[in-house]
């Protein structure tokens, strides 16, 4: 039987989140504040939530969730495709779409099609000759400050 979807909420240094999870997977997560972490939090939730915080705190470098990535085969094969990018390193989305088969802008189409964002290292992917867009809050800037975290911001000079 499916469960309803819970979420909690989590602080960053970017503003407040909010974790989506049904049936013991992540499925989402939102930049805006959630409900507090409680006893009746399912484990995925609270996992991914001291998950997020130590990669926050520059002291995670690898997720260890089970995410429900899609929807559809293609975003989920995205999703892998991103999942493979390692922590500090970007690709452009060019080079994504060699990889999985499909054009630059599917693939940038993709990449903003995202739910699970941070988790899913979207923001390590980069236009040609730009930074691309980012769909969580702040944009761009928001972009820049995961890859600073993640000690990538030589790339961005």
């Amino acid at each position: 039987m499916t469960q309803q979807p819970q979420s909690v909420g989590i602080e960053s240094p970017l503003g407040p989140l909010q974790l989506w999870a049904e049936d013991g997977q992540i499925t989402g997560l939102d930049w805006q504040e959630g409900p507090e972490l409680t006893d009746q939090t399912p484990k995925v939730l609270h996992d991914a939530a001291l998950q997020l915080s130590a990669y926050f705190r520059g002291e995670l470098t690898a997720f260890d969730l089970p995410m429900r990535l899609g929807p559809g085969d293609f975003q989920a094969i995205f999703q892998n495709a991103l999942l493979n990018i390692p922590y500090g390193e970007t690709r452009t989305y060019g080079d994504l779409a060699k990889e999985i088969g499909v054009s630059a802008q599917a693939a940038g189409q993709a990449c903003g099609a995202n739910r699970i964002p941070t988790l899913v290292p979207c923001h390590r992917v980069l236009g040609a000759s730009s930074l691309g867009g980012f769909s969580g809050a702040g944009g761009v800037e928001t972009k820049v400050e995961l890859l600073k975290l993640e000690g990538a911001g030589g790339l961005l000079i």
